[in-house]
């Protein structure tokens, strides 16, 4: 189980390389053995995600049905662009021009790890998301909590 965490700020190069940080890959892997899997995020962004997660994720998406058009596409998004990534002996990883595209990447970067994955943004598009948090945070998570204990009670009904 991972607690990733952090913000850290890398640039890409011109062949769309991404070298990241030693303080993230140190939460990653130790040893700096680290394959990684990326695919899109639910917004215009990239999800990282450890070898080891996204075979956890797999299973659950893989549990949906083909038969049901909602889920198929759930699961046809989830692996639209799935690419693993192996470092260089520098520890760059190549990112799939298609997925930069997607995430609107251009040069400055921010990954923002959290849990098991770590979302990577354009740093523009980063900053604006930002901006536009909610003044209302608190009354959001208790809104939150409120949903997952009548989720509980549900289930233990």
């Amino acid at each position: 189980m991972y607690n990733l965490i952090g913000e850290y700020r890398v640039k890409i190069d011109a062949k769309g390389r991404v070298k990241l940080p030693k303080d993230l890959l140190r939460q990653i892997s130790g040893d700096d053995s680290f394959p990684l899997v990326v695919n899109r995020g639910y917004e215009e962004h990239l999800m990282l995600y450890p070898k080891d997660v996204w075979e956890k994720k797999t299973k659950e998406i893989n549990q949906l049905k083909i038969t049901r058009r909602n889920q198929r596409n759930a699961i046809r998004y989830f692996y639209r662009g799935a690419t693993e990534l192996n470092p260089d002996n520098i520890k760059r990883v190549l990112l799939p021009k298609s997925l930069l595209e997607y995430a609107g990447i251009k040069k400055d970067i921010v990954l923002f790890a959290y849990g098991e994955q770590i979302e990577m943004w354009d740093a523009v598009a980063y900053k604006k998301a930002l901006e536009n948090e909610p003044d209302n945070f608190d009354e959001i998570l208790e809104g939150l909590y409120e949903e997952e204990k009548a989720e509980k009670k549900i289930n233990h009904e």
